[in-house]
């Protein structure tokens, strides 16, 4: 029953179901007294619409931090008149007594309940209301469902003195539920007379009893003739089970299996209870014997083994007992076991660990109701993905996306899975998968980073993000994920390596985007959160991969955006910027970073004076002979003080250095630079520097916007020929060319 990640394009049904269910308001509802939904009155939904519904409200619930449950929302659906439901299947603590109560009067024909830890015995009898209907009902880790709350003493005052006990309910039985044919009772509590329970249903085709411990199972024999699914997971058997189970004539699927790591089991596996299976069982096509040990040898000796291809026909088969089959089995469940190895298996589906089909196989088989198992296949995929190659990348992934939707809150599977997710999505096997498919990885990778302060799965998320294309593949969850990422910046306590994975993709998401993207993260303290990181290393003297990666986060997110510019200066960026300097003089990769930032800090007009002291200036005056970085340093240097110049001597509002010393210091330095320089920079817009052109206030600024320019379309004309003609640049550099004020080189550049 649980729903499969899926590579091919939504249904518009799915749309609109998914549409309806995130504006339940501006669709099917109206709030009553702003707190209760209510159906339109004039809203009439059949089945197929309706479980839909329900069973996408679930997922979403369970998958989907970002949707909102609604209290009422199964009131919607108590009316048969107007919406009719038929096969649900609710999981967790998203349901509730209240929650089945409100659908009772509902003609169910399937109700899964798995794992809803909060239903009592009220739901109990709420089933009986869907007796007559029930054909199919699962109360798979409904741990809770056979207790009723006892009120001891009856008193209002002693109640608080002795809070409500919790008793089992003993008398509730299937009695009337006439049509019942499947029934999943996995993880029963202990204590349920499961006989007695069960004794009055007439023909069962299906059960599961996984994880219940009964002795004597000898009440099966009344469904012989009708049993055709038996599942008894983590049952210590006995002969006497044996002895039953091949009465049961008409099985068609037998699981016997076991975790073999959860605790002692008597039973060993030999040959005669595989024998007695398959000539007892004739129509058995699916058997699961996976977790056993096998008491004596039941494998063909390798000399007599038939060699060749391998091959299903039961004739040829290196398990001895199943020679005695009448066909290949559909399904044959031997993950760890021994016998997974072996080169003839006669089934066209086999759970083990001896191959990738395998592992897959025990993935897609153990997923929904046994998280242990699977979080071990899981990890055997893992090392799949890492050491070979994953041959069926695409069913490895949906198997695995599916896992970490359904075991949120499971540590070993988000684990294992975000580990195998990493290697899965990394670049040799980018071609084969699609966008829809992507964006279901980064959902569950969130989702893993939001449930789990845990450093494997803070890390394991982080390390598959950078596997995408930053930040075009992130730019639909881009709220989320920056919030995320700053939060596990803002920890006290952090681990080295997720710090840096973490400030890697901060940097990388907000370069090249849009400018109300980087308002948007900067609001939400991006910068403050950078400028704590630098402040904590420059503490600890260290500059490495964090220290610079933080500055050229902050040069990405200020670019062009005044907000974050301001919020640098707000928050003593330039203290820091000159602590950074003076820590560390021959760091040339942070120098290009930290003066790139303070370029785009003095693109903003309103900043500007706050640039204007004696000691910022002389900083940037002696950075203009700096070597570091090729031109870098001195080209940003020199820009930084272009636009101040740009505001005119009356804004010069300082002694020392003088205003025509530094000037002069700035032709030299773009004199002494190679004007066929290759650049490390990135500019999305000449804007800032092509309103240095139309000025006479101050021609050595013009001259180094000239120079810029000049030096970007010579260089890289491809990209930034287009980008030149398309901002108006050509008519002000023809103006240029005409203006008194600007110089004889200036003019010849221009030209």
């Amino acid at each position: 029953s649980l729903k499969m990640a899926s590579d091919s394009p939504e249904s518009l049904m799915t749309l609109c179901t998914d549409y309806c269910l995130r504006n339940l308001e501006g669709t099917l509802c109206y709030l009553l007294d702003n707190e209760t939904l209510r159906l339109h009155p004039d809203i009439f939904l059949p089945s197929e619409i309706c479980d839909k519904l329900v069973n996408e409200y679930v997922e979403l619930v369970k998958t989907d931090s970002v949707f909102e449950p609604h209290e009422s929302f199964f009131t919607l659906f108590s009316d048969p008149r107007s919406t009719r439901l038929a096969r649900i299947h609710l999981r967790e603590h998203i349901v509730q007594d209240q929650d089945l109560e409100a659908i009772r009067k509902q003609d169910l024909v399937e109700l899964y309940l798995t794992n809803c830890e909060k239903l009592t015995a009220k739901s109990l009898q709420t089933l009986v209301s869907f007796s007559h209907t029930l054909i199919s009902l699962s109360l798979f880790g409904c741990c809770n469902i056979f207790y009723e709350e006892e009120n001891p003493g009856g008193c209002e005052d002693d109640c608080l003195v002795n809070p409500t006990r919790q008793v089992l309910v003993k008398d509730f039985t299937f009695e009337g539920f006439s049509r019942l044919r499947f029934l999943n009772l996995g993880r029963l509590i202990e204590g349920v007379n499961v006989e007695t329970l069960l004794r009055p249903l007439a023909s069962l085709a299906a059960l599961d009893l996984s994880g219940i411990q009964l002795n004597d199972v000898g009440f099966l024999t009344q469904w012989k003739d009708s049993l055709v699914s038996l599942v008894l997971y983590n049952m210590d058997l006995s002969e006497e089970h044996i002895q039953v189970i091949a009465q049961l004539h008409k099985l068609r699927h037998l699981d016997i299996s076991r975790d073999h790591l959860s605790s002692y089991y008597k039973f060993k596996l030999t040959r005669r209870v595989l024998n007695l299976f398959v000539e007892n069982l004739v129509n058995l096509t699916s058997l699961d014997i996976s977790g056993h040990t096998m008491l004596e040898n039941c494998t063909i000796p390798s000399m007599e083994e038939k060699m060749g291809q391998t091959s299903i026909e039961p004739a040829k088969s290196s398990i001895a007992p199943f020679r005695g089959l009448k066909r290949p089995l559909q399904f044959l469940g031997l993950f760890e076991t021994s016998l997974c190895r072996l080169t003839h298996i006669p089934a066209y589906k086999v759970s083990g660990d001896k191959n990738e089909e395998q592992v897959l196989n025990a993935i897609e088989a153990y997923t929904e109701h046994r998280p242990e198992i699977t979080s071990r296949a899981i990890n055997l995929l893992f090392d799949i993905a890492r050491i070979e190659r994953c041959s069926q990348l695409l069913r490895a992934l949906q198997l695995v996306i599916t896992a970490l939707k359904c075991h949120k809150d499971d540590k070993n599977i988000q684990v294992t899975g975000s580990a195998a997710l990493f290697y899965l999505t990394n670049s040799e096997y980018r071609m084969e998968q699609s966008v829809k498919l992507r964006r279901q990885v980064i959902q569950v990778v969130l989702n893993g980073m939001e449930s789990y302060q845990e450093v494997t799965v803070q890390r394991n998320c982080c390390l598959t993000l950078c596997n995408f294309s930053i930040p075009e593949e992130l730019e639909f969850q881009y709220r989320r994920v920056n919030e995320l990422l700053l939060n596990i910046l803002n920890q006290s306590r952090q681990d080295e390596s997720i710090q840096r994975i973490a400030v890697h993709l901060c940097n990388a998401l907000v370069c090249q985007v849009d400018n109300d993207h980087k308002e948007a993260v900067g609001k939400m303290g991006f910068v403050m959160t950078m400028l704590k990181l630098i402040q904590k290393k420059l503490a600890d003297k260290t500059c490495d991969q964090v220290m610079e990666f933080s500055w050229s986060a902050l040069w990405n997110i200020t670019d062009e955006t005044p907000d974050n510019c301001e919020m640098f200066l707000n928050y003593s960026g330039m203290k820091l910027f000159l602590e950074c300097l003076k820590e560390f003089p021959e760091k040339q990769e942070l120098h290009r970073n930290m003066l790139g930032l303070l370029g785009n800090v003095a693109e903003v007009k309103e900043l500007r004076p706050q640039l204007m002291t004696s000691q910022f200036i002389s900083v940037f005056s002696n950075l203009l002979e700096s070597k570091a970085d090729g031109i870098e340093v001195s080209y940003n240097a020199c820009g930084v003080l272009s636009h101040i110049m740009f505001d005119g001597p009356e804004a010069w509002g300082i002694c020392e250095p003088h205003r025509e010393e530094v000037v002069k210091r700035m032709w030299a330095a773009i004199q002494s630079w190679d004007i066929n320089s290759r650049r490390n920079i990135n500019y999305r817009s000449f804007e800032p520097i092509l309103r240095l052109l139309p000025q006479g206030i101050s021609p050595v600024s013009q001259h180094w916007a000239t120079w810029a320019l000049y030096n970007l379309v010579s260089v890289y004309p491809d990209k930034y020929c287009p980008l030149l003609i398309k901002e108006g640049g050509i008519p002000l550099l023809k103006d240029m060319i005409k203006m008194a004020s600007a110089r004889q080189e200036t003019k010849e550049m221009a030209r």
